[in-house]
């Protein structure tokens, strides 16, 4: 399908930043695997590099496919992370962790040199608040802290904010490899994403939301043919 085309050559295109001797944040998500496959090629092909995976399943997919990887408690510099976005406006704000890996995924942005995204031209939007806000969340209280997020949404210019704790398997709420919960904050706009980021992180019992600001540096929008590159 033509969104996986767009995904692929995003990847393909990121793989060019790629140079002997790095430490890789490797990112979560549908677009990132690209990623993580065609590295595994150029790893194949005598590329010398290491990976800090932003999840399990991550960690699992670069396994299976022979690339290196690194803990990151053995980790001190990580030269380039190249990592998915659930959306991406236009000052490369993002919204992530529609994968459940957002606390992973900006703990290793946050310690890399640059973070790129890749995704697809359906990604990109004028206002973030479309796709679900991701907030991670520690089980205890989470009640509580689901009613302190909302009103967290509101006081940030968020008019109806619908909040959601996410399930897995049956009615158990979905656990995240840190082993917290993920609520989903149904927004249609946040209109002050910066706002939002900065009152969200204040909340006690929220561990980290899916707000990345200031963090992306390069974005790549994969097209039918190739994929333009963005700088900020």
């Amino acid at each position: 399908m033509a969104y996986e085309r767009e995904k692929e050559n995003a990847a393909a295109a990121a793989i060019e930043f790629v140079e002997d001797g790095m430490t890789l944040g490797l990112g979560t998500g549908s677009t990132a695997k690209f990623f993580v496959e065609l590295l595994a090629e150029e790893i194949a092909d005598g590329l010398m590099v290491k990976g800090v995976p932003t999840s399990e399943d991550t960690r699992r997919l670069a396994e299976s496919l022979g690339v290196p990887l690194l803990p990151i408690e053995h980790v001190d510099r990580i030269q380039l992370t190249v990592d998915g976005a659930d959306e991406v406006d236009e000052k490369a704000q993002l919204i992530k962790g529609g994968g459940a890996a957002l606390l992973r995924e900006k703990i290793i942005a946050n310690a890399s040199d640059l973070m790129m995204v890749i995704a697809d031209p359906s990604k990109q939007v004028e206002v973030l608040g479309a796709f679900p806000l991701p907030v991670e969340v520690t089980p205890f209280g989470y009640t509580i802290t689901a009613k302190k997020v909302y009103d967290a949404l509101r006081a940030s210019g968020v008019s109806k904010p619908r909040i959601e704790v996410r399930n897995g398997s049956g009615s158990k709420p979905l656990v995240t490899d840190g082993g917290n919960y993920i609520l989903d904050c149904h927004c249609s706009i946040i209109p002050d994403a910066p706002e939002a980021a900065r009152l969200l992180s204040a909340v006690p019992g929220v561990v980290e939301h899916g707000l990345f600001i200031g963090m992306a540096r390069t974005v790549i929008i994969g097209q039918d043919v190739g994929a333009a590159v963005i700088e900020y």
